[in-house]
């Protein structure tokens, strides 16, 4: 009687036998004096089981049991059991069926006539009304069961069980308000119950008295700047914020939630809607500089033609008021072309980070605003998606805000794409979605919380989409009721977000101070909160027109390139020596014939190259491959940090026969980078495998170039011609970055496998495209070079430009002709005639 029992089962195929059996030995194994009884039912189980009785009836309830009140109970009770195991999954069903569909029915729209998701339908397994509950086998009288709940959600708080009433209204709160959260198709479970806790938990969304007045207090500056614009410029183009007022306290609250988590520098792209407002209150850019871009009588007195002032950027340093420490903000200029500016920025946060040596993102980040339609219509974004968790290329998490107008320009977006959310995009990185409604303040900043955290955490993408309207039409010179007029006969009804937020707080509050608890802030202090905001702008205004001269240095986006002066003119016109020693020469020679690893099995292909190599050094003879080797080596140990970032995975050891990394043929990734062993002190080396993308790749080295004057970035394209494909950011950024921006920029673009071997044949249209004649025309001259073999390194060898009048390009056009001759080997300007034919 005293001594254990120890009962040992071997499974041999009986498991879903004991599914259904093991609920019913609960109560049994718990009561002591119904133990031998319940070892009497196992031996009937295995015996019927072993005879063949079908799942479910191997199991009976012994005799001995029949004449105690207990077990009567129980053996009747066996159908009950089954039902509760039954219900209890159900409920486990419906949870997940909120988790991964209740976006589709959570309230998005401010205007509340249009579906965020372009579809009305309510999915079935979403309980919005009681006579669903039959999907799940369940009815109303479950409605106050209790259930216990699963690990996988948060709803519980403290408690491990709840009634199904309070299951489905907790459910509802989390997923089915103003914000949609698109999560499940994440596949890591860690990232899922994260998410979980953030929404489900109770009282999450909870608000302080001074995060309310802060927000408040954002709101009205976003607005009020808006309404001071209308006011001063009603039939200018400004392309503002109304309607998305909240993009200010969203982006706002990102920084300063990463300034806590340790960030200190912020790289920021976006198109020109509201850039103005994010200028002035993010950036914080001079009120007056913004105001007197205004002036059409403006003079400019930089070279260059500028800009419109909705494309222009920023850099500001400054003390971030909310965590009190310092934080750089780069606002990047973009031109109309909506999401090229995308890869640009990742390419600046990555050299940002590299230059600090950040190397897991945790002092420098980006931040992307989108519009719905373009975030949709732009294969850009997907590139820049792409890049996000390349070794070479990521930037360990970007947060991604899209002004979601639910219009892209006339454009209704059931006719602007074909899924069901302008940001299922980000779907293929495993981006979390957070959906939210714009007209809801405290919504949208709770999310971009989240947001800022999840980046923080995890360091991967994620994207807040701001459900909103636009007030205005695509400018403020269209008339958007031409296009969508049943939605602009709702947005004129439509209560500002401020005045509805500001309506909330009083009636949360109650009488003045009558409710310490809750937020209050009175009629008279909002009011005074927009006298006070409307006070600074008129003065900035009365200073702005004092500005009589336009100055676009006042606008730059990055500051640290000094190649010209702000007039254009070059800082020095002297040109240093750049020739070289024999020895030094031979040196960087030997360490290209070398695999200064040891234990390193190279191929033996290579292995011949190298050889080969080693014996033109010993002859002083060099091919291109050598003595681009020696050009690029001899710039890395005086300390120019060089980087070849190449479009395609071929052309880094491949095609154009650099073979600058070797790979082990023994161990998988171990590779080595001779030119990194030049010299003791030299500059890195880094040589990236990059996504097959000419248009983001060439934005993103673009972007890393303009951090630093002393990096040389190349980008080689596969084929000359594939620089079509990132024809948009030779002709937007590079060729007239100088003239609208101030940009200064030292990225080089080679074109290799030219016209080698190859007749000149105009009606060859697809290896012509190598001319760079081709590439692009700034202002009114054209770029060409004649019959390139390859695409010399311009650090090769120094190069002068002329202009030739007499001489016409391809017998079109009679444009002046800058011909640039690249003469090898010689070490000081040399001019080359040749004939044009």
């Amino acid at each position: 009687k005293n001594l254990p029992i120890v009962l040992t089962i071997e499974l041999d195929g009986f498991v879903g036998y004991l599914l259904s059996y093991q609920y019913s030995l609960i109560p049994i194994l718990i009561s002591p004096p119904f133990f031998l009884s319940c070892l009497q039912s196992w031996d009937v189980f295995f015996r019927n089981a072993n005879a063949g009785a079908p799942p479910g009836m191997a199991h009976q309830s012994p005799l001995s049991l029949a004449g105690l009140p207990q077990a009567q109970s129980l053996a009747g009770a066996q159908p009950n059991v089954e039902k509760l195991v039954e219900d209890h999954l159900a409920v486990q069903s419906l949870i997940r069926a909120y988790q991964i569909r209740g976006h589709h029915v959570a309230q998005l729209d401010p205007l509340g006539i249009m579906d965020a998701d372009l579809d009305s339908h309510v999915p079935n397994d979403i309980i919005t009304s009681s006579d669903k509950l039959g999907f799940y086998g369940l009815d109303e009288s479950d409605l106050d069961k209790v259930f216990r709940l699963p690990t996988t959600t948060f709803i519980g708080g403290t408690e491990t069980a709840l009634p199904l009433r309070e299951i489905i209204r907790r459910l509802e709160m989390a997923y089915c308000q103003h914000i949609g959260v698109e999560f499940m198709f994440i596949n890591d479970l860690d990232q899922c119950q994260w998410i979980r806790e953030k929404f489900e938990k109770p009282g999450v969304m909870q608000f302080t008295l001074e995060e309310k007045r802060t927000l408040l207090a954002r709101m009205v500056r976003s607005t009020r700047f808006e309404e001071f614009l209308q006011r001063k410029w009603s039939s200018e183009k400004r392309f503002g914020l109304e309607g998305c007022e909240s993009l200010i306290p969203a982006l706002k609250t990102i920084i300063d939630k990463s300034s806590e988590k340790g960030v200190e520098n912020v790289v920021m792209g976006m198109p020109h809607r509201g850039r103005l407002n994010v200028l002035a209150n993010v950036i914080r850019k001079e009120l007056e500089q913004i105001f007197c871009q205004f002036d059409s009588k403006l003079e400019a007195a930089d070279e260059g033609s500028g800009d419109v002032k909705y494309h222009l950027g920023m850099y500001h340093r400054r003390i971030n008021r909310v965590t009190d420490r310092n934080i750089t903000l780069s606002l990047m200029a973009n031109p109309s072309h909506l999401e090229a500016v995308d890869p640009v920025v990742q390419g600046k946060t990555k050299a940002e980070q590299f230059y600090c040596g950040d190397t897991e993102g945790h002092k420098v980040m980006s931040i992307l605003m989108h519009g719905d339609a373009a975030f949709a219509g732009q294969g850009v974004v997907y590139e820049t998606f792409h890049l996000s968790d390349l070794p070479s290329y990521s930037t360990h998490g970007t947060v991604h805000v899209v002004v979601n107008n639910q219009i892209g320009f006339t454009t209704d977006p059931r006719m602007a794409r074909s899924s069901p959310y302008p940001t299922d995009v980000a779907r293929v990185v495993n981006a979390p979605i957070f959906h939210v409604n714009a007209d809801d303040p405290e919504a949208v900043v709770y999310v971009c919380n989240v947001a800022a955290e999840w980046r923080a955490t995890f360091h991967k993408d994620v994207v807040v989409d701001l459900v909103c309207y636009r007030r205005l039409g695509h400018n403020e010179m269209d008339e958007p009721m031409f296009t969508q007029p049943l939605m602009y006969k709702q947005i004129k009804k439509q209560k500002g977000v401020m005045q509805k937020y500001g309506e909330k707080l009083i009636a949360e509050g109650g009488q003045p101070r009558s409710h310490p608890l809750h937020f209050c802030l009175p009629s008279p202090s909002l009011q005074e909160e927009i006298a006070k905001y409307d006070k600074i702008c008129e003065e900035a205004h009365v200073r702005s027109k004092d500005e009589k001269i336009l100055h676009i240095k006042h606008w730059l986006d990055s500051p640290g390139l000094v190649f010209f002066n702000l007039d254009g003119q070059p800082k020095s016109l002297t040109c240093p020596s750049t020739g070289l020693t024999e020895e030094e020469l031979t040196h960087i020679g030997q360490v290209a014939s070398s695999v200064p690893v040891e234990d390193f099995t190279i191929h033996g292909g290579l292995s011949r190259i190298l050889k080969a190599r080693g014996e033109m050094i010993k002859n002083r003879t060099v091919d291109w491959a050598l003595g681009e080797y020696m050009a690029f080596g001899s710039l890395l140990k005086e300390g120019i940090h060089h980087v070849i970032l190449s479009v395609s995975q071929m052309m880094v050891s491949g095609q154009n026969h650099r073979h600058h990394v070797l790979h082990d043929q023994n161990v998988d990734k171990r590779v080595c980078i001779p030119m990194n062993h030049v010299a003791p002190n030299q500059a890195p080396y880094t040589v990236c495998n990059s996504s097959l993308s000419e248009y983001g790749v060439l934005g993103f080295e673009l972007g890393f170039a303009m951090a630093s004057p002393n990096a040389l970035v190349l980008w080689e394209a596969q084929f000359g011609d594939f620089h079509n494909t990132a024809q948009c950011i030779i002709d937007q950024f590079i060729c007239p970055g100088q003239a609208k921006w101030v940009r200064q920029n030292g990225i080089v673009l080679l074109l290799p496998h030219g016209m080698e071997g190859m007749p000149y044949l105009v009606k060859d249209q697809v290896h012509i495209m190598t001319r760079t004649a081709q590439i692009s025309k700034a202002k009114e001259q054209s770029i060409i070079t004649l019959k390139p073999l390859r695409a010399y390194p311009p650090t090769l060898c120094n190069f002068r430009l002329k202009t030739y009048p007499n001489l016409t390009a391809c017998s079109s056009g009679t444009e002046p002709v800058i011909c640039i001759f690249l003469v090898p080997f010689e070490r000081k300007h040399s001019e080359v005639c040749v004939n044009v034919n």
